[in-house]
């Protein structure tokens, strides 16, 4: 989908998203002391609001300025950074992030992995990267949909290269219910952190 299909699926509904956090980003980074976070594809920022609200600074970033818009709404005290930006095409600051969440964001497969390596060169040393899908074998809600076409967390696992460790990796049972009308029942989850130098 390109922007304006995001857009307009957006103003479609009051709602698009229950507004709760993602199950995986709770899960994941509770434990986590806060620092700078990135929200790659932030919707109407259920889990930037999360973040912000533990202590993250974050960055929530997405396509369709109706989402941000709610995602302002929702944050009159402006603890969150909304931005309306295309990873595709925007590079995030490299080394800037000590969290960058990606939660079931179609990114596209491309030759040379331009738009991926961006959101890995933005994680800072012991920054962590978290990178959550659908699990495809529950079935797609989308036609057409072809899942080889999009990078999941397995694919970035083996894009990650040397100065990596993987702290979480595999298929687990969602820990909250589908949206209404979707197969899903399993993420496919990637937890690496960034290792700091010696």
């Amino acid at each position: 989908m390109d922007a304006q299909e995001w857009e307009d699926r957006y103003r479609a509904q009051d709602r698009l998203f229950s507004g709760n956090p993602n199950g995986v980003l709770v899960t994941e980074v509770a434990a986590l002391a806060p620092g700078r976070a990135l929200d790659v594809g932030c919707g109407e920022g259920g889990d930037a609001l999360w973040l912000a609200g533990r202590g993250w600074r974050v960055t929530a970033v997405d396509i369709a300025p109706t989402a941000l818009a709610r995602g302002a709404a929702a944050d009159p005290e402006g603890r969150v950074t909304w931005a309306r930006a295309d990873v595709r095409a925007q590079r995030p600051e490299p080394g800037a992030y000590d969290l960058v969440s990606v939660q079931y964001f179609p990114l596209g497969r491309e030759p040379g992995d331009a738009a991926l390596r961006g959101l890995l060169d933005a994680v800072a040393p012991g920054g962590r990267l978290l990178y959550v899908g659908h699990d495809v074998t529950d079935g797609s809600d989308a036609a057409p949909f072809r899942p080889e076409d999009y990078y999941h967390p397995a694919d970035v696992a083996e894009r990650l290269g040397a100065g990596w460790t993987v702290e979480a990796a595999g298929t687990r049972p969602r820990t909250a219910p589908a949206p209404p009308g979707t197969h899903h029942r399993h993420d496919t989850v990637l937890l690496a952190r960034r290792d700091v130098p010696s």
